[in-house]
Order: C-alpha cells, then sequence, then structure tokens
C-alpha cells in the first residue's frame, strides 16, 4: 500500500507525460483499498481517476485529484473442464505477460491480443481487441470493488456490456468501479482466427499453425508497424476504427475502391481509420515534438518533449481532415484528461 502527494505519473502513462497528481494511491490487495477509503472520507470530494499502465491516457494537465492505482499481482487456477480453463488473473499483471503464460500452457484465446500494452485490469474496460479477437470473448468474470455503493462486486460477461472497444466499466461505472482481477477462460482446443490482414501469411512461412507461431507472427507484424514505447512515447491506436452506415462506405469506396472495409454489425460497415488518415496526407507528419507514427497512421508519437495538449492539438487536425475529405468522423481510443 503507498500513497503520496503531488505524485509525477510519467511512468504511468505510456506517453511519457509528466503530469503530476495531486493524490496517488496504490494497492495490492482489496483489503489495503478497503482501509484507505475508510480511513481517508475525504477522498470522496475529490476527482479520480482509476489508473493502471496508463497505455491509453493522454493528460493534458495535471490532475487535481486522486489516482488509484490497483497493483494487484497472481495468475491463479480457478476451475477446468473437458475443453476450457478458467483463471483467475491479478489487475496489475502485464497483459502480454498473461498472453504468454497462456500459450506457454497450450490454451488458445488469446494469442491474437499479443503485445497489445497495458495491464490486465484495463482489458476488460477498453474490450481490447486486435486480429479479428476481442477479449470479451474470454472474460467469464470482472471483480472488483464499487466505490459509490462501498462494497466488492462482480460481473459476469453479459453484464460488462461489451461492444467494440467499449464495456460497462468505460461509461456508467467510469471511475466508480475499480476492478481488482478478472476471471478468464481459455481453450484446451483452439480455434485458430488467421483472417485479418497478413497474419495468416505470417502464420504459413512459419510452418505449422499452433499458438506459438500465431503468438510470435502477431508480434513481428505489431512491432513492424507499432513504435516501442521505451523508444517514444504512444499509447497504440489512437483512433478507433469507425463505424458507418452502409450508404456513407458506399459512397466512399465508389470513389476509393482500394479502400479496406470489414463487416460492422447490421446495416453498418466499420472503415479502416489508418488508411483514411494515410489518404489526407497525415502519416509521418509533426507538429513540433509530436507526430502522426511514419509505418502506422494509427499511432500518435510523442518524438521526445510533447505536451499532452500538442498531442491533443495534433489529433484534432487529424480529425478535422478525415472529415473534410471523407465526412466521416473519427473517435479517439485514448481517453484525454
Amino acid at each position: 500500500m503507498r500513497f503520496s502527494e503531488n505524485h509525477s505519473l510519467k511512468a504511468h502513462n505510456t506517453f511519457g507525460i509528466d503530469a503530476k497528481a495531486k493524490y496517488y494511491f496504490e494497492f495490492t490487495e482489496l483489503e489495503d483499498l478497503q482501509v484507505f477509503l475508510n480511513s481517508n472520507k475525504s477522498w470522496k470530494e475529490e476527482k479520480l481517476i482509476v489508473l493502471g499502465e496508463g497505455s491509453n491516457i493522454l493528460f493534458m494537465n495535471d490532475f487535481d485529484g486522486l489516482v488509484i492505482h490497483p497493483n494487484v499481482p497472481g495468475i491463479n487456477p480457478v476451475w477446468e473442464d473437458r475443453n476450457h480453463e478458467w483463471f483467475e488473473v491479478g489487475a496489475g499483471e502485464v497483459w502480454d505477460e498473461f498472453v504468454e503464460f497462456a500459450v506457454n500452457r497450450g490454451l488458445g484465446g488469446a494469442e491474437n491480443l499479443s503485445l497489445i500494452p497495458g495491464k490486465v485490469g484495463a482489458a476488460p474496460v477498453q474490450n481490447i481487441g486486435a486480429y479479428g479477437q476481442e477479449v470479451c470473448r474470454l472474460v467469464e468474470k470482472v471483480k472488483g470493488f464499487d466505490l459509490e455503493k462501498g462494497c466488492a462486486a462482480e460481473f459476469n460477461a453479459a453484464e460488462c456490456l461489451f461492444q467494440y472497444r467499449n464495456s460497462i466499466f468505460k461509461n456508467y461505472l467510469k471511475n466508480r468501479f475499480i476492478i481488482t482481477s478478472v476471471i478468464f477462460r481459455l481453450d484446451k482446443f483452439p480455434e485458430f482466427n488467421l483472417g485479418y490482414g497478413q497474419l495468416e501469411e505470417r502464420v504459413n512461412e512459419k510452418g505449422e499453425v499452433n499458438l506459438h507461431n500465431v503468438r510470435e507472427a502477431v508480434i513481428e507484424i505489431r512491432s513492424s508497424k507499432l513504435p516501442d514505447v521505451k523508444e517514444f512515447g504512444n499509447a497504440g491506436s489512437f483512433f478507433k476504427n469507425p463505424v458507418v452506415e452502409v450508404a456513407l462506405a458506399e459512397q466512399i469506396k465508389s470513389k476509393y475502391p482500394e479502400i479496406p472495409v470489414y463487416p460492422g454489425g447490421e446495416g453498418k460497415i466499420k472503415l479502416a481509420a489508418g488508411w483514411l488518415i494515410e489518404q489526407v496526407g497525415w502519416k509521418g507528419k509533426r507538429m513540433g515534438e509530436a507526430g502522426v507514427h511514419e509505418q502506422q497512421a494509427l499511432v500518435l508519437v510523442n518524438y521526445g518533449k510533447a505536451t499532452g495538449k500538442a498531442i491533443y492539438e495534433l489529433s484534432e487536425a487529424v480529425c478535422k481532415s478525415v472529415e473534410e475529405k471523407f465526412g466521416v468522423t473519427l473517435e479517439r481510443e485514448v481517453n484525454c484528461i
């Protein structure tokens, strides 16, 4: 358990923005959180955010409130049957290390989500996804603490209201429910999902289609397109792939037949945001120390000492360009504070 004031958040956001929190509290056990809340009643008067590794956040200013950092460890078996194994994973575990754990045990379902930055506790909030897979397929239960009710609580998968890059924790329960662990269901007999992008081609180059080769292929593809946060601050994909009406998608495709499109649900089409951004000329461009990555236009980068405001202003300029050319409104995947 750790409490401090005027705490630097530079190590707690992958953009590397040196914002400060008025108050910062870190815990490794639910009981420590309960003790802190009960002994510090004034926290209810403070603005509050729950922060993991900060791989999906952009600080535009210092945070004048309380940051709670759930650093709960552990990967523990819960149950198994003929087809599946269930594990309860602490919110503080690194997501990619859990994926590696699953693959090494021969359990499928998470391999397409390799190398996604962040902690396990953030995975269901964002309903992280990549290469045709979303984490909601694996989630059995989300456990944590309800600040408003003042008690522990849990949600099954249906109650999480998962959608594309969305969940109940990102909306109704945002900064009200603190996730302490997630129970995942993994497959003993994996069904591989290779139909997205160049994944199948890269796996086939490795020979056998198996969990290790799928994970290695995903890591290679992501590493070739995405900058290492240790080198250049970033939060991965800054924008969501926009889901639009079929009529608009067809209108755009009539002018630009090469645009990548994907099913977006009934009466909807999902467009590739990176392609849209590239077409309006932003790929590889910079505004001072903030820039659009030269390999992946979805990624905004802190090339050195960019402020959060500078990165946000860059995102505004990108959105404006896409709106003007295609009539498509981009939505930020990153939480800007």
